[in-house]
């Protein structure tokens, strides 16, 4: 089991493809706070849910100083098709060897319909300025869960 990450702790760099087959990193985005969510799938009912969840409230998020970030482990011409056909505007980056989702918390054993799997769990890490974690959740839920980081980062 991978451990997760507490507040305080240094979020793990990362350089992945996004959608566009572009390298896009962490440190890309030094000086500015990211949220990072983990999610299973692409085009799944779920991740469609946060992802336009996230594009929907990109705009206040940004004007809070927040880039987002979506990692799942698909391809990115799955997330082009993802992107481009739910009109999402978070940058989603594919993580196909798993090792970011691993490097935080979010890839291992997870309870799926009363049985014990290991795929992705879904997770959000809010990263701060300084690439430190200042917030890490664990196991939550795909609907309504933009609307509470909202309210816990008081936005």
């Amino acid at each position: 089991m991978t451990e997760r990450l507490q507040p305080g702790d240094v979020a793990p760099a990362f350089a992945l493809p996004d959608a566009d087959g572009k390298e896009v990193s962490l440190a890309d985005h030094k000086g500015r706070k990211v949220i990072v969510y983990f999610y299973p799938a692409a085009l799944t009912p779920g991740c469609t849910k946060q992802a336009c969840d996230f594009t929907d409230n990109l705009d206040l998020l940004a004007g809070a100083g927040y880039d987002v970030i979506g990692i799942s482990p698909d391809k990115p011409e799955k997330l082009a098709k993802f992107r481009d056909k739910e009109s999402l505007k978070v940058t989603l980056l594919g993580d196909s060897d798993k090792k970011v989702l691993e490097s935080y918390g979010a890839f291992g054993e997870k309870k799926l319909y009363g049985k014990t799997v290991v795929g992705v769990i879904r997770s959000t890490i809010v990263v701060d300025e300084e690439g430190k974690v200042e917030r890490a959740l664990y196991n939550v839920k795909a609907t309504g869960h933009v609307a509470k980081i909202i309210k816990d980062l008081g936005i």
